[in-house]
């Protein structure tokens, strides 16, 4: 008997999941909370943009859900023993990039830094960058437009650049004590294994590709002259970040001996190279040419692959097409949605003022409402738009609003939205060549929420199969980790032996299809004139279509 554990970073907490390599079955889990901020995030009143994490957490709750992963396994599978895990690996947020020293310690550690937001860990959401990765995208323009071409054509302020340069600005004497910065999912892996000197972390290029502007194309990360036109100190920090990154075929080494007394697990056994929590996310869920996977939680991943012999169309408003990234052996290309769980959750607790019982009572309510119904249409930029706009200085919108309208209908519309949303990235990958035969969706949400699911079958016009694993993350980093500690000879035979898809599916109902074509129309009219694609538009049509559309659906 051979197991792996997989370790997933989440937002607001991080799970450990112990894995039987023969099978996929999950045999133990634990989940654990970040302690610091809230719900695990560090934020500023007076920027709504600013999201940070305590690296302390990360350690914490490091070796909190191991051993509970552990004492679980241990509880559930008769015979299970620590000694017969064979592998480890981990998956993280981003981009999310903390500053550490030169022995590898996260700065905010230092007595000077502790309360210094700048010196924390910045999370995937902190969209304080904006003015800098607006800046990176017009000088790249100018001197390399073919760093561009392969983000979509737009560098995001989700991204490691930009955060590094707003950093700089607004708090130099952070950027000037920092050695290096390391994503997270970079991070814990090295920690794992001893590692004490940043220039020796083997990066992951599914972080370095997607979120870097890293390359092979191109040597690797962004030259030094395109670096010092944006800041001098960014090309002299390029020194000491890495030169190479590795795909998931790679290990990031083995787990050291002070790591592995902390876990109760065996010293030396390999730890996986680190990745995107959805590109562990997409392997767990046995993503492969034509298989495109959803991701959906507090925000939402879209994840596809194209075999490397071939060579993927560069897609405007994509965030990445990645050689190496995601599944070895193939292109990763990924896109997203800013927000949806938050979304959701911003309108049923921050503006209802609810919790889980609301959302199960709103959720009843709107399952009796047609499609249409609402009278409503939505924009899901709450978050600002990651796909296919790239733009964070957009928001959400309402339309269709009347004084009888009821804050189902409201959440019912939020929900369309977010639909609305994925099938224009949906549309913008098949327009560009990417296969798209099949959709696999995974997250608490696609677990959880039927009613969801149902409507995003009925607005994509496409059958939406679960992964078999409410926990494809961690599945996927313990699979990567299964392949690296020698248990399957590459990637394909353990997705086949560890993966699946759940024996239902939601299929589109066509009736339901024929009026999201007509609410979607309307939502593409209003997301391009909102969104700056249309240089003029008129949308006095919108809000009287809107009422056509809720006069037939109340007449059935």
């Amino acid at each position: 008997m051979r197991y792996t554990i997989g370790l997933d970073y989440g937002t607001n907490s991080a799970r450990a999941l112990v894995v039987d390599c023969a099978d996929g079955r999950e045999i133990g889990t634990a989940v654990v909370g970040y302690a610091s901020g809230q719900q695990g995030v560090l934020l500023d009143p007076a920027d709504h943009h600013l999201a940070r994490q305590n690296p302390g957490d990360y350690l914490r709750v490091l070796e909190e859900a191991t051993r509970g992963a552990l004492a679980a396994a241990q509880a559930a599978e008769p015979g299970f023993a620590p000694e017969q895990v064979i592998g480890i690996g981990m998956d993280g947020t981003g981009s999310s990039p903390l500053p550490v020293d030169a022995n590898n310690v996260p700065l905010a550690f230092a007595a000077e830094f502790s309360a210094r937001l700048a010196a924390q860990c910045w999370l995937w959401k902190d969209h304080t960058a904006i003015q800098e990765a607006e800046a990176i995208t017009a000088i790249a323009k100018q001197l390399r437009p073919h760093y561009l071409a392969k983000i979509g054509g737009i560098y995001s302020s989700e991204w490691f650049w930009a955060k590094l340069w707003h950093c700089l600005k607004t708090d130099p004497e952070v950027f000037a004590a920092a050695y290096s910065w390391v994503e997270l999912a970079d991070f814990v892996p090295a920690v794992l294994c001893g590692v004490s000197d940043p220039r020796q972390i083997r990066r992951g290029v599914c972080m370095a590709g997607h979120k870097a502007m890293y390359a092979e194309d191109w040597g690797g990360l962004p030259d030094g002259e395109f670096l010092a036109a944006l800041d001098p100190q960014l090309a002299a920090l390029r020194e000491r970040l890495y030169d190479t990154a590795y795909d998931a075929s790679v290990a990031a080494g083995t787990l050291c001996a002070e790591w592995a007394t902390k876990l109760g697990l065996p010293a030396g056994i390999p730890v996986a190279i680190g990745e995107m929590d959805v590109h562990y996310g997409a392997i767990g869920c046995g993503v492969s040419e034509g298989t495109l996977v959803k991701v959906i939680g507090t925000s939402t991943c879209d994840c596809g692959v194209v075999a490397a012999d071939k060579q993927p169309a560069d897609i405007p408003g994509i965030c990445g097409i990645v050689k190496g990234a995601i599944l070895p052996g193939f292109y990763g290309i990924e896109a997203g949605q800013s927000a949806v769980g938050d979304i959701f959750k911003w309108w049923v607790e921050g503006v209802c003022g609810g919790d889980s019982a609301l959302f199960q009572s709103l959720t009843t309510e709107i399952a009796a409402m047609r499609p249409g119904q609402n009278g409503l249409l939505a924009l899901d930029w709450n978050n600002g738009n990651r796909t296919i706009l790239v733009d964070q200085r957009l928001s959400g919108l309402l339309l269709g609003q009347t004084l009888h309208t009821t804050r189902a209908e409201i959440y019912r519309a939020l929900i369309e939205a977010t639909a609305f949303g994925a099938r224009a990235i949906l549309e913008r990958l098949k327009e560009y060549g990417v296969p798209v035969e099949r959709i696999v969706c995974s997250g608490g949400i696609a677990e959880k929420d039927p009613v969801l699911m149902q409507i995003y079958a009925d607005v994509t016009a496409c059958e939406m199969l679960v992964s078999r694993s409410a926990q494809s993350c961690a599945l996927g980093a313990a699979l990567g980790a299964a392949v690296v500690a020698g248990a399957y000879p590459g990637f394909p035979e353990a997705q086949a032996a560890m993966t699946g898809v759940k024996p239902f599916s939601y299929k589109p109902n066509p009736a339901a299809t024929a009026v999201y074509d007509k609410l979607y129309a309307l939502y593409r009219q209003t997301h391009d004139a909102f969104g700056g694609v249309t240089a003029t538009a008129a949308l006095g049509n919108v809000m009287k279509d809107l009422l056509a559309i809720k006069q037939a659906a109340q007449l059935g």
